[in-house]
């Protein structure tokens, strides 16, 4: 029977598919297995499924002889050594598609929260400092009819478009490659990054992590947009620079920021955004809900049984 690792705890739905083929092994921790323990499990293992924590790199997959396949239970898997596995013959899966809606559904839910200042609002109440009803009184900016900026216009960035559409807001996007149908659909119109940064009042980033979209958004960038602009990172923590981020903050260049995703996760307790009361903050849930959570374990798990069997994944990266 194939034996394979599991880096974290799954939904039941996904582990039953698994089972049905193969010895499984998963870690029962909440935080991921530490590399070393990682590279010792899986020495006989012909499958592992991980996470976007995990560093599967060249060394550990060469430390695997028997491994056939890596299925990643993301979309993303800018932690994957994809060369190194390929090199190998080793398959590699993700999840993609299938969480599409439920991470644009967050994004906007950032821009909303952003721009209203409603965990702002809620701390306020909370702290019982909330005293009568004014005006100006914790007021924020309208999103409805207003102009998006949005970096990426692949799936998620599409959907984050659909949903930018019913706010009846102006829809710019930056990509290398155009889509015709959020042109058609939504009236959106492509843009070089820098007009999207000059125009938007909203900038949602929604394109993968790569050597050349590090650092995508940086000072220059930063300083670009307007004074009274909300920059929503809900994709990958090093697409922005945290320490230019935080400066355009704090310097007033930008208005406020709603960030999913950080450069270094779990963001440190010490790290300067968290002291900001005009950034919202999460701890990257931009896939959480139930229903997607378990289509996902089951695309995975789907992957890795695929692998195991020597046949093509349904979702292959390599």
């Amino acid at each position: 029977m194939h034996r394979v690792y599991v880096t974290r705890q799954i939904p039941e739905e996904g582990m039953r598919i698994i089972r049905e083929v193969a010895e499984a092994e998963v870690w029962p921790g909440e935080l991921p297995p530490p590399y070393e323990e990682l590279r010792s499990r899986i020495v006989d293992c012909d499958g592992l499924l991980c996470l976007l924590t995990d560093r599967i790199d060249a060394e550990l997959v060469a430390n695997a002889p028997r491994l056939k396949v890596v299925s990643q239970l993301a979309v993303g898997y800018d932690n994957v050594d994809v060369g190194a596995c390929t090199a190998r013959g080793i398959r590699v899966g993700n999840t993609p598609g299938v969480l599409t809606e439920t991470t644009a559904d967050l994004a906007f839910a950032l821009i909303m929260a952003t721009a209203r200042r409603i965990v702002e609002s809620d701390r306020i109440v909370r702290a019982g400092l909330w005293r009568t009803w004014s005006p100006l009184f914790m007021a924020g900016v309208d999103v409805h009819h207003a102009v998006i900026g949005i970096v990426g216009m692949g799936r998620i960035g599409f959907e984050v478009a659909r949903r930018a559409h019913g706010f009846q807001m102006t829809i710019l996007y930056a990509d290398e490659r155009p889509n015709p149908a959020a042109e058609s659909e939504f009236g959106a119109s492509r843009v070089p990054l820098a007009e999207l940064l000059t125009r938007s009042d909203f900038v949602t980033i929604h394109t993968p992590l790569m050597p050349e979209t590090t650092h995508l958004i940086g000072i220059r960038e930063l300083s670009l947009m307007k004074p009274s602009a909300i920059l929503v990172n809900s994709a990958r923590g090093p697409i922005v620079d945290q320490r230019a981020l935080y400066d355009a903050l704090v310097a007033g260049k930008i208005a406020g920021a709603g960030l999913d995703v950080f450069e270094k996760e779990p963001v440190p307790n010490d790290e300067p955004l968290l002291r900001l009361d005009n950034v919202v903050v999460l701890p990257h849930i931009g896939s959480a809900s139930v229903a997607t959570r378990t289509k996902m374990a089951i695309i995975a798990a789907r992957n890795l049984v695929a692998g195991l069997k020597g046949e093509a994944l349904p979702h292959p990266v390599n």
